[in-house]
């Protein structure tokens, strides 16, 4: 198996992957932001028409996405042109099975090993020999990966959901902080994967139900993300590439409207750090509002949701206070960025010539 993927090709297949879905995010998120800005108060309901619902929809459809993006360049990094197709069609997967990023890198990783499989040990007549990377090569790479997310993958969430829900609705009768602590460290720590979607689901059962101070911890602890990342940036400039630093410029307005996808690509060349230091400042951002109290009639929309909230002053308090004790923590304890991540990070997104297309060796076989 090191012969088909060694440890340095699963990261820089990662890195290839980021590099390409970047644009994906920055475009799709701000163009959902905007319009959500343009929405303003109607953002809970933005009708079937108009400048602001257009906008709203054309990024949100936008980032769905991502995830397919991501699964789809890091399978094409590691299997070249055949693993290309089965990697969107798996990352397609993985979303709909709520894994959120975390899921599509795998999902690459499992596409890319399989091409190359298919590449080492398929072998055909001279006759037919061009099937192998139009047809065989892919159907194989998408069929074995389906499976393999479906039996693998799909109960295990299922079940995880589950267990976290129920979780979540054991603590709410306990102690406040605790409660809003755990729900926040929820909604942010798999950035849209399952856990999130546990808690996404289990706060909107709970606002259906008139009881809406678990939104507002939600809300706020989706922006305590890019808010934090962004003043570990600014305490530890070391410590961030030139790219994360220029994703941050696009990432932190996002975040302004409850858009939080923007820091993936920084989540994901640095996942424990990262996810670590953002939990533990969504604990805190969570467990003050709700041991606070604060509760919210509008459905979400970021600093839009502000004004609705039954206490503006203290919930700005308390994002200010979560996304200072990410920023310091992660500040802490993210490495220094060494001469050759900053290396790869500036390579990253570049765009490839013709020339330089038609010297990969990524023709059919």
């Amino acid at each position: 198996m090191k012969k088909i993927i060694s440890w340095n090709d699963a990261k820089q297949c990662i890195l290839t992957g980021i590099s390409y879905f970047i644009p994906l995010v920055v475009g799709a998120g701000l163009t959902m932001a905007i319009g959500r800005a343009i929405a303003g108060t109607d953002v809970a309901n933005l009708g079937t028409s108009g400048i602001g619902y257009w906008m709203y929809t054309t990024g949100n459809l936008g980032m769905q996405l991502m995830v397919p993006m991501l699964c789809a360049y890091i399978a094409f990094s590691l299997g070249e042109k055949p693993a290309l197709a089965p990697g969107f069609i798996i990352g397609w997967v993985a979303y709909n099975l709520n894994t959120g990023f975390i899921g599509g890198m795998l999902g690459g990783v499992l596409v890319g090993i399989l091409v190359r499989l298919g590449k080492e040990y398929i072998h055909l007549p001279q006759a037919i020999a061009s099937l192998k990377g139009m047809l065989v090569i892919p159907f194989l790479a998408t069929a074995i990966g389906g499976i393999i997310m479906y039996a693998v993958i799909q109960g295990p969430i299922t079940w995880l959901m589950a267990q976290l829900t129920a979780i979540l609705d054991s603590l709410s009768s306990g102690s406040r902080f605790l409660y809003g602590g755990v729900l926040g460290a929820f909604v942010t720590f798999d950035f849209g994967g399952p856990v999130n979607k546990a808690a996404t689901a289990f706060v909107n059962a709970l606002y259906t139900e008139g009881i809406t101070d678990a939104k507002v911890v939600q809300i706020m602890c989706s922006m305590t993300q890019p808010f934090g990342i962004a003043i570990a940036a600014l305490i530890a400039r070391n410590k961030f590439t030139k790219a994360e630093k220029e994703t941050l410029k696009a990432a932190v307005p996002m975040g302004c409207f409850m858009i939080s996808e923007g820091v993936i690509p920084i989540a994901a060349r640095d996942l424990v750090r990262v996810v670590f230091a953002c939990v533990c400042g969504a604990f805190v951002c969570g467990g003050l509002s709700m041991m606070w109290g604060n509760s919210s009639e509008l459905l979400n929309g970021g600093f839009i949701a502000f004004p609705f909230f039954g206490d503006p002053l203290r919930a700005l308090l308390c994002l200010a206070i979560g996304s200072v004790v990410t920023g310091v923590i992660l500040a802490a304890i993210k490495k220094p960025v060494d001469q050759n991540e900053e290396s790869d990070a500036l390579d990253l997104g570049e765009e490839l010539s013709e020339e330089e297309l038609d010297d990969l060796d990524i023709e059919i076989m």
